[in-house]
């Protein structure tokens, strides 16, 4: 199974200006928003997924839906599936509604809207089972950043609690999984495994929303 920095985990085609196009979108859409509870851009965040959907051999239709797998779920004002598939291809669009656990105003209930996303995200294709694992796999690690720094404090950041949190997280890595199989994705939902079982352990499991 290929690692990033394997050269097998080179992208079939070269980035083209359509990933700096996407950016400069995402840039545009995100500007003004941090990362929960912190000063910090939100763009990191997408930059991150885009990295490693990259590193684990995504393609470009990939990667430019890493950058934007936000905007129609966060901004659907100044992103629409229409102008994503204009501008950046029907498949992109495609993988972007796919990663979105919702584009309704207002939210639906979260314990609803997640329980929805995860039975989507069984049956996902092996492009959208990347970009949500790569996103997962961010917010994971950040989860685990923050709680050594903050400790439980880091809860009050979100919608839902401790509990709730663990519980998504444990639930959305069985439903990659599942999706995942032996295909590409696989390594990437792998290391998603591995961070959420180290969140469990450093913030304790939940019990309450099993």
């Amino acid at each position: 199974m290929p690692q990033p920095g394997d050269q097998s985990c080179t992208p079939a085609v070269p980035l083209s200006t359509r990933f700096t196009d996407a950016f400069a979108f995402a840039f545009e859409v995100h500007r003004g928003q941090t990362k929960k509870s912190t000063t910090v851009p939100y763009i990191s965040h997408l930059l991150e997924v885009a990295g490693l959907v990259l590193a684990y051999g995504g393609n470009e239709d990939e990667a430019i839906a890493a950058l934007l797998h936000d905007t129609l779920e966060d901004h659907p004002e100044q992103a629409t599936f229409a102008e994503i598939s204009r501008r950046f291809g029907e498949r992109v669009a495609a993988i972007v509604l796919g990663c979105s656990d919702t584009t309704v105003r207002p939210k639906p209930d979260w314990h609803k809207r997640k329980r929805d996303y995860i039975a989507h995200l069984r049956g996902a294709d092996e492009s959208e089972v990347m970009v949500a694992a790569a996103d997962k796999l961010v917010n994971a690690r950040s989860v685990i950043k923050d709680y050594r720094e903050v400790g439980d404090e880091v809860w009050k950041r979100f919608n839902a609690g401790r509990s709730d949190q663990l519980w998504y997280y444990r639930e959305v890595t069985r439903a990659l999984k599942d999706a995942a199989g032996n295909g590409r994705a696989r390594a990437l939902v792998g290391e998603l495994e591995r961070a959420v079982h180290e969140l469990e352990a450093l913030c304790g499991a939940s019990s309450s929303s099993d």
